[in-house]
């Protein structure tokens, strides 16, 4: 038996609890798993931390030991309660509603989570459009919405969350994990993936978003089609855009999974969305 899934009956037993599928929990039971997790959070020196859904504590056993400031951030009120009688800061609130700017400083913040797999990426675009804050973010998502992340233009996975990553962030595969590495199993493989913020020349990162929400509105349509209405409100025309793509060596056709997110951001500033 591996040392994290003895840890997690030990934790599991002191709670009272078992796994709530509700909240999306699949407890990581693997030591190799972890221990990249881990060698990668350390490899990017952090100063403070957040991790979000702690649960047993197959994460949080080895952040602790890093002697860095760590906040969790907590939905299941059993789980809290058991980390604050342990001396931790825990948020007892939702990630995706919670106000991440008080958390935000000078210091090096690194966020940390094995993600429930129904918030992974609207986690990934909210960080995404914050220009400072976290610095990095070692996170654990469902495989396939992983390679979706890392995707290259005109390939399968490839589409708006691809933009938005690649825009504001590097990121790297640090190791994938099958269903036999939690307990109790998904019927899902999953894949970590670590992130590092970017320097961009976006300044306006929601209407950035909008931009390629637009273009990714219909994916079968024409670039053209989707954008045809932000267009008219920059009083630009279609012809301007066709002429656009062909400068930059795309036809008059080209869907938005063409366009690389170098070439949204080309996009983004040539029509003054940037203003």
């Amino acid at each position: 038996m591996s040392e994290a899934r003895q840890r997690l009956m030990v934790a599991l037993e002191e709670l009272g609890i078992l796994a709530k599928k509700s909240l999306g929990q699949n407890f990581l039971v693997s030591d190799i798993v972890i221990e990249k997790i881990i060698n990668q959070v350390r490899e990017f020196q952090p100063e403070k931390m957040i991790e979000v859904g702690p649960g047993p504590g197959a994460l949080t056993f080895f952040l602790q030991q890093m002697n860095v400031p760590l906040q969790l951030i907590e939905l299941d009120s059993v789980i809290a309660e058991y980390w604050r009688n342990k001396g931790l800061p825990v948020l007892e609130e939702d990630a995706l509603r919670l106000d991440w700017t008080q958390f935000y400083d000078d210091k090096k913040l690194v966020f940390v989570s094995n993600l429930p797999y129904q918030i992974s990426s609207s986690i990934v675009v909210d960080r995404s459009l914050e220009d400072k804050g976290v610095a990095h973010m070692v996170l654990m998502f469902q495989k396939e919405v992983a390679q979706r992340i890392r995707a290259a233009a005109s390939t399968e996975h490839y589409g708006f969350l691809s933009v938005i990553a690649q825009t504001f962030w590097k990121i790297h595969t640090v190791t994938d994990a099958g269903p036999r590495d939690f307990d109790p199993p998904p019927k899902v493989a999953s894949r970590v993936l670590a992130f590092t913020r970017i320097e961009t020349e976006v300044k306006n990162r929601k209407a950035f978003l909008n931009l390629v929400k637009l273009a990714y509105a219909q994916r079968r349509k024409l670039l053209k089609k989707n954008l045809a209405g932000l267009l008219s409100q920059r009083k630009l025309t279609e012809e301007q855009l066709v002429q656009w793509l062909k400068e930059l060596g795309h036809k008059e056709t080209a869907r938005a999974e063409e366009l690389s997110p170098a070439d949204f951001v080309r996009l983004y500033k040539h029509f003054g969305f940037n203003e």
